[in-house]
């Protein structure tokens, strides 16, 4: 996430308490601004290459009110202004987090996320872990709980692994690890046996991580079974059959693309066993 400060000074010099309100009714008019820029453009297509533009007019002495702006995925500072570079949609939550809702596919590790990987050889120490970006991630098998160099965890190649990012960026190999920052698994660690692992849009991924999530709700409502998503784009669905994991699968891949009273129509006659 990428945090802006814009700066907006109280224009009263008075000590009166009448002027020193109307410093402050021009600090939030100009804080306003600000978040008008963003909001107008709300739920609209943007593309690679637009600008929005803070250009604040300076006044004389006084106090500094500091307005904090979230500028998540897409969304990228350049001096005074913010560059979009992804095309998508303007999204905002409340009180001043912006990023721009994408369907992109291709992924690219950053620190502090959680996703799932395919380990594909081991090196000395290390696991090598497909996770889907440019290049793979290494894992140490210290990185698990209760891990030491006599008690190695038992992980062969092609195991799945939940876990996440303590190094993640363009100069050095991304490391992956299966504990927190106490040395708890916390849900961690390797995991998928008899399920079945697909790959969804980045989009579609924040949609399912959201604390309250329409989708997840909707399935719920149809058949027990479990989820881990990953933020690399990876789903991995276990349900008590085969066939019910298929039926949640396909569920999952076509919501990407449909609205939401189309979602609910669909799920509603799968649970009533039309589809």
């Amino acid at each position: 996430m990428l945090f802006l400060h814009f700066y907006c000074e109280n224009k009263s010099f008075s000590r009166s308490r009448k002027y020193t309100n109307t410093g402050r009714s021009r600090c939030f008019l100009a804080m306003d601004t600000i978040h008008a820029c963003f909001k107008e453009k709300i739920g609209e297509v943007l593309l690679p290459g637009d600008v929005f533009s803070f250009r604040l007019s300076e006044s004389g002495d006084g106090s500094i009110k500091t307005e904090k702006i979230i500028c998540g995925p897409g969304l990228r500072r350049n001096g005074e202004e913010v560059q979009v570079c992804k095309s998508g949609i303007l999204r905002h939550k409340q009180p001043n987090m912006y990023w721009i809702d994408s369907q992109q596919r291709r992924y690219v590790p950053a620190k502090g996320e959680s996703v799932i990987g395919i380990v594909t050889a081991k090196s000395g120490d290390i696991f090598k872990v497909d996770v889907g970006g440019s290049e793979q991630a290494s894992l140490s098998y210290l990185a698990f709980e209760g891990a030491t160099k006599r008690n190695r965890p038992n992980v062969q190649v092609g195991d799945l692994v939940y876990g996440q990012f303590t190094i993640a960026n363009k100069d050095m190999e991304p490391e992956l690890v299966c504990i927190d920052s106490c040395g708890r698994a916390n849900g961690m660690g390797v995991f998928g046996a008899d399920g079945l692992l697909f790959k969804v849009s980045l989009g579609l991924v924040r949609r399912l991580l959201a604390p309250q999530s329409e989708i997840i709700k909707d399935l719920e409502k149809i058949f027990p079974f479990e989820l881990v998503v990953g933020m690399n784009g990876r789903v991995w669905v276990k349900a008590k059959t085969v066939q019910q994991t298929l039926i949640v699968t396909n569920l999952l891949e076509t919501c990407e693309n449909m609205t939401s009273q189309q979602r609910q129509t669909l799920f509603k006659r799968v649970a009533e066993g039309f589809l």
